[in-house]
């Protein structure tokens, strides 16, 4: 039989250490920082191939400077969200949490791709034209964090694509959604869309880098996220859905289109 407490413990101590590093880049990526070196995430530098591991450690921040380069912002989310996700996995599997709890159901993985692609997309549209509102009315959320992120070389968007944003995919629908929604109500009776409002609370507030506009806007996606994941039970469909809406910001960003992330 599950222990449900026990799960329940892990998750929020997974949150508050999320949160807790949220605040931590929120201080690297302020407004009142300048341009970040970008050559960290490439891995592409002309001169790389003759620099030692030493020597090519981030620089130290100086005044106006960025605090987190490129690279290693990506690597600290890669890496970070990776790990928080394993933790919530070994926690599942160690209290004895059942995988469709979270919404995971092998004999739904090709619907759930699907309904996925098209929330995704739907989401991504309302995003896109929420950012450009945004933009002409003077408020760009998430603008420096979004130019941050965005790599300038092939090898960089197949790092970031390829494995950066599916790990944060994973990781924020597996928590926000599947734990503390999904595996929340199963486990302890509570409404699922009351959960739902809450997690999505903690969604804005684990992207607090993007600004209070960036934190409403993410709050937005999560009540949205939320609805799509209780009225299909599926956390396939979220994870899909939440990739497609970050490729097309990163992407939208890079290409020099205005809106908010």
């Amino acid at each position: 039989m599950a222990d449900w407490a026990a799960f329940a413990g892990i998750a929020i101590a997974v949150l508050i250490l999320l949160l807790g590093l949220s605040r931590l880049s929120a201080r690297g990526t302020g407004p009142s920082v300048g341009t970040a070196d970008r050559s960290w995430l490439d891995g592409v530098d002309s001169d790389a191939d003759h620099l030692t591991v030493g020597e090519m450690a981030p620089p130290e921040p100086q005044t106006g400077e960025i605090l987190y380069p490129t690279g290693w912002l990506v690597l600290n989310v890669a890496l970070s969200q990776g790990l928080f996700a394993g933790l919530l996995v070994a926690g599942a599997v160690l209290t004895g949490v059942p995988a469709v709890a979270v919404g995971l159901d092998p004999a739904t993985l090709g619907a759930g791709l699907v309904v996925g692609g098209v929330a995704g997309i739907g989401l991504a549209g309302v995003n896109t034209v929420a950012g450009r509102l945004a933009a002409r009315a003077g408020h760009d959320p998430g603008a420096e964090l979004g130019e941050l992120l965005a790599p300038t070389s092939w090898a960089g968007w197949a790092a970031l694509l390829g494995v950066a944003l599916p790990i944060v995919a994973v990781f924020e629908e597996l928590l926000f959604r599947g734990v503390l929604v999904g595996a929340f109500a199963a486990g302890f009776g509570l409404s699922p869309w009351l959960l739902v409002v809450l997690s999505s609370v903690a969604f804005a507030l684990g992207h607090s880098a993007q600004g209070p506009l960036g934190m409403a806007v993410t709050g937005g996606l999560g009540l949205a996220l939320g609805g799509v994941f209780v009225l299909t039970g599926s956390l396939v469909v979220v994870i899909v859905a939440h990739y497609l809406v970050n490729v097309v910001e990163l992407v939208r960003r890079r290409a020099g289109w205005p809106g908010a992330s």
